[in-house]
């Protein structure tokens, strides 16, 4: 009974919670979109502010296509509107050491093909873009042949477009140890790093583009804290080494690939204390790692809710897997592809997954099952010869091919994957802290649909599995296995 009421109290707080910041939010972001005022020249301004001096702009609306070409730091006194009409660029910059402080660029162009873009710089290292709006723009922030820029604390919103039609929010293009912390993305298409090598990306939030963050022939980088959500494929790592994902959240990217985390042709990953929950697929991995002496360590993260998991190619080996928790996704293991799965562990030093679907047992209450996880269900294994098949989910059909392969064993097919030290307990991930700012926002219905579902499953599932809130939201209800993660601060 105490379960049940701390399981409804965490409901509760979720729907009170999401409601409140979410309005809070809304008003946070509506900005004053007069646009009827006179646009004061803006390009005397900078040519009048000699190099390293600083230009404080008092508040008002000025014309856009100006152009930087010396160091200098530009900030707003007020609301400082920069707005290029819907014609071109708002703002170029074509020196180093630029600062640009709590501006507001708005009206770019709509052509795709010469990247109409609200700040575009070029061959300009050091350069600072702190806390600026970029509202009603194609393309947000280009930063070509910049390195050790830094990108903190900004707002950006495309253009209402189609998808295919709209820029990218930030974009690096050889633009070597940038650091972009804390800004808040909406609507854009991709979030991308091209050629652009130790770039660290933490506590950003980007919902309702294409890619969250897409990576392209970049290594060495690093993405901690973020909360991609409600895109297409939340993170694309493609044709890069040695990236490190810690602590980030992957929800409901649902678009045609749908993908949280997609891998491809990468090499040297460390996936560690992430939610990746509500996803088509949690984790795609192709070709990944493609060099046969690299290991991949995917270890503490939630994936939950998913259609699928994690889905590997057939040809897939070199991922390592321990103490993840595998809570009610429609399949755990997706195998896309003829061909038997090898080379990938799923315990590290004896230490497996938490699944649960897992029906062993644990006598010797030391947190691990006695017996093996086997990932063998019938109906998975068609799925994932015939996906058309997931049409009948749930239906009466997939319950008798189940019970059919329960009663004849000679039917039931060869483990996807095995898992010899199963955990008995889920994982506690840092990670669900993030969940709980405003910006990771989800909606009011969202809310109410996570709420419905923790209800309904009080009584049965946790009863069934022995379960406390604890262990799903790393809170001190109940008990922990030894093998659980101590309780978030």
């Amino acid at each position: 009974m105490t379960n049940c009421r701390a399981w409804r109290a965490i409901a509760l707080y979720v729907v009170v919670t999401t409601v409140f910041t979410s309005a809070i939010t809304r008003g946070a972001t509506t900005e004053d979109r007069d646009t009827a005022a006179p646009l004061q020249p803006l390009q005397p301004l900078l040519d009048g502010t000699p190099a390293g001096g600083t230009l404080v702009l008092p508040a008002g609306h000025y014309a856009g296509h100006a152009k930087v070409d010396r160091p200098m730091t530009i900030r707003a006194d007020g609301l400082v509107v920069l707005d290029a009409g819907g014609e071109g660029d708002v703002l170029s910059v074509h020196a180093p050491d630029v600062v640009l402080d709590g501006l507001t660029f708005r009206g770019t162009g709509t052509s795709l093909d010469r990247e109409n873009c609200g700040l575009v710089a070029s061959g300009g290292a050091r350069i600072v873009v702190r806390g600026c709006h970029f509202e009603d723009v194609l393309f947000g922030i280009y930063l070509k042949e910049c390195p050790d820029a830094h990108v903190l604390g900004n707002h950006i919103e495309s253009k209402d477009l189609p998808q295919p039609r709209r820029g990218d929010a930030i974009r690096l293009w050889q633009s070597p140890r940038a650091t972009i912390d804390d800004n808040v993305v909406r609507g854009s298409r991709d979030l991308i790093m091209w050629y652009s090598d130790a770039v660290t990306l933490r506590r950003n939030h980007v919902s309702h583009g294409r890619y969250g963050m897409h990576f392209m022939y970049s290594s060495g980088n690093i993405l901690e804290d973020n909360v991609l959500t409600d895109n297409s494929v939340g993170a694309f790592l493609m044709y890069s080494k040695s990236l490190t994902m810690r602590r980030n959240v992957f929800a409901r990217n649902d678009g045609p690939s749908g993908f949280g985390i997609g891998l491809k042709d990468m090499d040297g990953l460390v996936v560690e204390d992430n939610v990746i929950v509500g996803n088509r697929v949690g984790l795609h991995l192709d070709n990944s790692p493609m060099v046969a002496s690299v290991r991949h360590t995917i270890t503490g993260n939630i994936f939950a809710y998913n259609d699928v998991a994690v889905a590997f190619m057939p040809s897939v080996k070199g991922n390592l897997f321990s103490r993840n928790s595998f809570l009610e996704n429609i399949e755990q293991i997706g195998v896309l592809g003829s061909g038997e799965l090898r080379g990938n562990e799923f315990s590290i030093d004896g230490v497996g997954n938490y699944w649960s679907d897992y029906r062993g047992f644990d006598l010797d209450h030391d947190g691990i099952g006695d017996i093996e996880y086997r990932a063998d269900a019938l109906f998975e294994n068609l799925i994932d010869r015939d996906p058309r098949l997931r049409l009948m989910l749930f239906s009466p059909a997939q319950h008798a091919i189940g019970m059919a392969a329960r009663a004849f064993p000679v039917v039931k097919p060869r483990p996807k994957i095995e898992d010899h030290h199963p955990l008995m307990s889920p994982v506690a991930s840092a990670a669900v802290t993030q969940l709980e700012r405003p910006e990771s926002g989800g909606g009011v219905a969202a809310a109410l649909l996570i709420a419905i579902a923790i209800l309904a499953l009080t009584p049965a599932w946790i009863g069934r599995r022995g379960l406390s809130p604890g262990h799903l939201f790393g809170l001190s209800f109940g008990r922990q296995g030894p093998h659980s993660k101590a309780p978030l601060p």
